[in-house]
This record gives C-alpha cells, sequence and structure tokens, in this order.
C-alpha cells in the first residue's frame, strides 16, 4: 500500500494526542489497543463530521482502503495510546454498580478546526465503538454489529441535522467477522465524535466508591475545561449540578420537540454535556402516542416518550447523589433540582410554540398547544407530518395531507384551525417550515437501510443519510422519506441488543 499522505491524516492517526482523563490518574481508565477488524470496508462517510476535524474525505478506492484500515482499529499511530474509561451507573431506576467502555476505545482528543461547528468548544474527542473487549466489558465481546452501528451512525448525524445537540458519526466501517447476537450478524465500528464523553456516570463511579478524592479531581477538571464560571461560584460542584440540570432540560425539550425517544435514559447515558449520547433502541414518533416507547425491555415505559423529563430529572437527582460528597447540604441540592420542570416547561413551551407558529405566550397560546395536542391524540395523527402540513393552513384551506392526519376528527380539526388562524402571527407562522423537519429516522427507514446493507448494498443508507442531512428540506429526491410508514411496516420496537 502506498504511503499515507499524513497531511490529510495527521488528524485521524491522532499523533501525540491529549486524554484528559488519563491525565487525573490510572483510575479513571484502562490503556489498551484496538482488537481492529478483519478486511474492514469503509462504508458510509460524514464529510461533515470529517471537515469538522479539518480532514479531507476519501476521494478513491485507496483513500476508502486507508480509512477503513485506521478507524476499523486496525492502524493506531506508536504515540496514541488508546484507552478505555471506568464509569457506574443506574439502568431503570436500579443501581448497577461499576460499567464502563465495555466497547469503546478513546483515541484522544484532537482541535476543533471551527469551534462555530462545537458548540464554541475547542477540540473533539474521537471514539471507536465496537472495536473489541476492554476490562470493563463484562460478558460481552466488545463487538458492535453493523445493524446497530448504521443505527447509530445514522442517527447521530440526522440529530445534528434536526438541531438537537449530539454526538457525531465521522464514519462506518464494517467486517465479514461474525458476531453472535440472536443471530450471526456482521462487526461493524462506527467512529464517534464529541467534546467529552464523560458521562453523569463517571462521576457516580468515584462517588459511590468512596474515592472522594478522585471524584474532587474529575469535578474540578471538568470545570476547568468545561465550566470554568462555576470555579468562581460559593459552591463550584453545585453550580455545575444547575449548569448541567439547565442544559439536560433544553435537551430534553428537543427531543420532545422532534419526537425522538432515546429508548434507554439509564445515567451511564447522560451526558454532562447535555448532548444526545448512546443511540441503541431510539426511535422517533409516528401516530402520536405519548406512551411509546421503542424498547422491548422497557416494560413499564419508564422510558417513554411523555416521561423522558421525569426520567431525566430522575437522573439528575442521581448526579445530585453522587456530587453530594463535594456539595455538603442535601437540601441545596433538592433546592437547586426542583428548578428542572420549570426550566423543561419553560423550553418545551418555546419550542411548541414555535412549531406551531404561535408569536405570543400567553394562557390562550398554552391552551390551544395543549388542545392541538389532545387532537392528535385522538386522532393518532402522525407526528411529524402534522406539524409540518400545518403551516400550509394558513389561508383558510385545509391541505389534503393534513386533513388525511385526522380522519374521523375533521370537525374538531376545523374548530381548532379556526382558533389557530387566529391566534397565529404570519412571521412565526413563515418560521414553521424550518422548525418541523419533512424527515426524520422513522423505523421502517432505518430497517429499509440495514436490510439492503446486510446484502451488501448501502446506497439505500447512502440515500437516507443524505435527506437527513437536510431534514427541513422538501424535495422531490426525499418525498417518498417523508411518507408515513406503510400500514404493513412492522412496529417501531427494538432489543438493547447491538
Amino acid at each position: 500500500m502506498r504511503r499515507m499522505d499524513m497531511r490529510r491524516f495527521e488528524l485521524a492517526g491522532l499523533a501525540r494526542p491529549r486524554q484528559p482523563l488519563r491525565e487525573l490518574g490510572p483510575e479513571f481508565y484502562a490503556e489498551l489497543a484496538p482488537q481492529g477488524l478483519p478486511d474492514p470496508q469503509l462504508r458510509l462517510c460524514s464529510n461533515d463530521a470529517a471537515r469538522l476535524l479539518g480532514l479531507t474525505p476519501p476521494a478513491d478506492a485507496a483513500q476508502r482502503a486507508e480509512w477503513a484500515e485506521r478507524f476499523a482499529g486496525n492502524r493506531v499511530d506508536p504515540d496514541c495510546l488508546p484507552l478505555a474509561t471506568v464509569y457506574a451507573g443506574h439502568q431503570f431506576g436500579n443501581w448497577a454498580g461499576q460499567l464502563g467502555d465495555g466497547r469503546a476505545h478513546l483515541l484522544g482528543e484532537v482541535p476543533a478546526p471551527d469551534t462555530t461547528q462545537n458548540a464554541g468548544h475547542d477540540h473533539w474527542e474521537v471514539q471507536l465503538k465496537g472495536a473489541g473487549r476492554t476490562p470493563f466489558s463484562r460478558f460481552g465481546d466488545g463487538r458492535a454489529v453493523l445493524r446497530s452501528s448504521l443505527r447509530e451512525f445514522l442517527a447521530s448525524e440526522a440529530m445534528w441535522h434536526l438541531g438537537v445537540p449530539s454526538t457525531r458519526a465521522l464514519c462506518l466501517v464494517d467486517s465479514p467477522l461474525p458476531v453472535r447476537r440472536e443471530r450471526l450478524e456482521r462487526a461493524a465500528v462506527v467512529t464517534r465524535l464529541a467534546p467529552s464523553f464523560v458521562r453523569i456516570g463517571h462521576f457516580e463511579h468515584f462517588s459511590h466508591s468512596g474515592q472522594h478524592e478522585a471524584l474532587r479531581r474529575l469535578l474540578d477538571a471538568w470545570i476547568a475545561r468545561f465550566e470554568p464560571d462555576c470555579a468562581r461560584a460559593d459552591n463550584p460542584a453545585l453550580a455545575l449540578l444547575q449548569r448541567v440540570a439547565q442544559r439536560s432540560a433544553e435537551l430534553v425539550a428537543a427531543w420532545q420537540a422532534v419526537g425522538f425517544v432515546h429508548g434507554v435514559l439509564n445515567t451511564d447515558n447522560l451526558s454532562m454535556l447535555g448532548w444526545t449520547l448512546d443511540y441503541g433502541p431510539f426511535g422517533f414518533l409516528d401516530a402520536f402516542d405519548p406512551d411509546y416507547t421503542p424498547n422491548t425491555s422497557d416494560t413499564s415505559a419508564r422510558y417513554c416518550w411523555g416521561r423522558q423529563p421525569a426520567a431525566v430529572h430522575w437522573s439528575l437527582y442521581a448526579l445530585g447523589a453522587a456530587l453530594k460528597p463535594l456539595i455538603g447540604d442535601a437540601q441545596r441540592i433538592d433546592d437547586a433540582l426542583q428548578q428542572f420542570p420549570a426550566a423543561f416547561d419553560a423550553a418545551w413551551r418555546a419550542r411548541l410554540r414555535a412549531k406551531l407558529g404561535l408569536g405570543g405566550n400567553g394562557a390562550e397560546h398554552d391552551a390551544l398547544a395543549r388542545d392541538w395536542l389532545e387532537l392528535l391524540l385522538r386522532a393518532r395523527a402522525d407526528w411529524t407530518i402534522s406539524f409540518r402540513r400545518l403551516h400550509d393552513a394558513a389561508d383558510g384551506a385545509t391541505p389534503a395531507p393534513l386533513a388525511a392526519q385526522f380522519d374521523g376528527c375533521a370537525e374538531a380539526l376545523q374548530a381548532w384551525l379556526v382558533r389557530w388562524r387566529a391566534l397565529s402571527s404570519a412571521p412565526a407562522r413563515a418560521a414553521m417550515p424550518a422548525v418541523n423537519p419533512h424527515v426524520v429516522l422513522r423505523h421502517h427507514l432505518a430497517q429499509h437501510a440495514i436490510d439492503a446493507a446486510e446484502s451488501g448494498d448501502f446506497e439505500p443508507a447512502q440515500t437516507l443519510h443524505d435527506a437527513l442531512r437536510e431534514p427541513y428540506r422538501e424535495t422531490a429526491a426525499n418525498a417518498a422519506l417523508a411518507a408515513a410508514p406503510p400500514p404493513d411496516a412492522p412496529p417501531a420496537c427494538l432489543s438493547c441488543s447491538s
């Protein structure tokens, strides 16, 4: 193979990367090399994510082969010392003890050439997910399969382009290596990017294990890096808790607005940055159902769409408990977290008003919004289509695509539209297409891409990825992708198997 152009791959090779957690001490990580994949193939690449690292996307077969070797974990620069981090967590409300990166290898941190594309952060961490066992794999094999990796790749980029804070996906590599799940599947590695992969569970691990000096080091390092103004507060740990709670309230409001259901809101899956992290059995609403959960393991619907705010609030109390050795007063923790419902409500109401084209924020606007949600539920109307097509009803006519969503509730819809036209404002209505997506990653779309990919055809996945890059744009090319699932589509229910 010809020599790699290191100007192209200097960042991907991660020569002499920074590893902030390594600097805190060996109790935070295990150092180990990725196990790589035989005969890796680069299947998908996010050109947008590549540019975030200053990388030139691969343009020919030789460059694609280089990317495949690098991002399968087969080639790691000598000065790059990958690591897996330790954390703990609560899963479905129960203490799960020590967990950790069971199949993720953190290559390190690279500078962000353009901080405007990274929420102001000046760096990206690069992580391989599915690159083999680590000391934290427990009973797992350290691998990820093509099915789940493709879903994570598509979801990461889809959410970012929807405007929801999310980890990014650089590329997807797969291999003929067989991996046993419910059946034998192809192995895959997805390369993830984030300013930090630190979760609530990292703080829980050191608190619950009694390593309070290490907990202090983690807190101080996090504040110095990400929340320097918290250091000036009279209680920096409490200030951090309040900051994470506010960001989390805004994040879950963004999820609700686009109809996203995470599926596994355990504390080990919640980012300290307030970014969407870990795409497992997630889903997007089709017909509106507040009790919808895509996770077959969630038999009590603990993490359904309607309970996501409460689930995140619960996890913030777990973070507060983890920080108690540093905060001190339990009452101050409770007082701080009692502000979460109001913070979420404000963020959610603002997003809902924008989606409905309501310029005001009076009681009559809130009542109109509540009645819309009740009408959606009564009609079992499609969440995405109903909001998108509402914009077309402003001139007095009811467009057929909107009316079709309210079959059996036509009279109630017309009565609601009369009120809506009176209360909505022209400027706010004009902005509706920019906040109501045309295309989202529906389950049947993802499954079609997976079925084709498992047969060796990645064209449907590429087409879907391209459409998800511009979710608010209507084109002839993406019209079919914007449709509701066909009546014979399988239920959007998934296991945690990945």
